[in-house]
């Protein structure tokens, strides 16, 4: 890949229906030679195209950033050589932030969904080129950009440091000092993606239930509430990660993640996760 710039981490391929400031549909082709394609990164995709309606109606002034989501529903798996199919509903959408509810789907069926997520609004100066930003989405709307750009992404260093199975793990993970995705995240300023980090911690939390009586072999992710990015998490940096897994109820278990730098809490979120047979 010569240049990763929305190439790295650009999960929008052609957007078919654009109402400005109101609503989106756009299309993604996941490629069939990456190693996967997780739920995160699903969530992302949608949380993109919100992000391309609400920069357009701020005039490229703002682009939402660390969103804030109250839940997102796991309905069903992408896997590489899928066709999504994005769709956000903006609700509010100022210089200040954006409102949006969203999902995506494959063959008809949901696969995920999201519902009242909050992207407080920067100046998208500071993050990459606006005058880039207009001519990407003028691409996207019309002939689209080619597909299979995305090389997927390398596994992030996690080092688990303590572990009661079906409890509770804590992990430390280290953000890379440069990976092709922070083209992306962003040109002209480098910030790890809270979907990774999510993703990240919601592995950890299925390992944590993975092999107890409650779970089997191959627990699933339900829904992920509460959200929340309290700070950007920068290059090289060092975060602590906890999980903290509550006993079932009715086959359905609530896990805490958050994950710190020093005593300073920079992410949090909820996830109830049960058993694979389980929907």
């Amino acid at each position: 890949m010569s240049d990763p710039h929305f190439a790295a981490y650009s999960f929008v391929d052609r957007i078919g229906e654009f109402v400005p400031g109101q609503r989106a549909r756009a299309m993604f082709a996941i490629p069939a030679h990456v190693r996967e394609f997780p739920s995160a990164l699903v969530a992302e995709a949608v949380g993109q195209l919100a992000a391309w309606v609400a920069m357009d109606a701020t005039d490229f002034r703002g682009r939402p950033v660390a969103a804030l989501a109250t839940e997102t529903r796991f309905l069903g798996d992408a896997k590489p050589g899928h066709l999504l199919d994005l769709a956000v509903e903006i609700q509010q959408c100022d210089d200040d932030a954006v409102a949006y509810d969203g999902h995506a789907s494959v063959d008809g069926a949901r696969i995920i969904e999201l519902a009242d997520c909050l992207g407080p609004m920067l100046p998208a100066a500071d993050f990459d080129s606006p005058e880039a930003l207009r001519e990407r989405l003028a691409l996207l709307r019309r002939a689209g950009a080619p597909s299979g750009r995305f090389a997927g992404i390398d596994d992030i260093p996690v080092d688990v440091t303590h572990r009661i199975a079906g409890s509770e793990l804590r992990a430390t993970l280290a953000v890379p000092s440069a990976a092709p995705f922070f083209a992306d995240h962003f040109p002209r300023r480098p910030v790890f993606p809270a979907t990774l980090l999510l993703d990240v911690m919601m592995r950890l939390a299925l390992d944590v239930a993975r092999g107890s009586p409650a779970f089997g072999a191959s627990p699933r992710a339900l829904r992920v509430t509460h959200v929340k990015m309290r700070s950007f998490i920068v290059p090289s940096q060092r975060l602590d990660i906890a999980v903290a897994l509550g006993a079932p109820e009715s086959g359905v278990a609530k896990a805490m993640l958050g994950a710190k730098t020093g005593e300073r809490l920079v992410a949090s979120a909820r996830l109830e996760l049960a058993a694979e047979n389980r929907r």
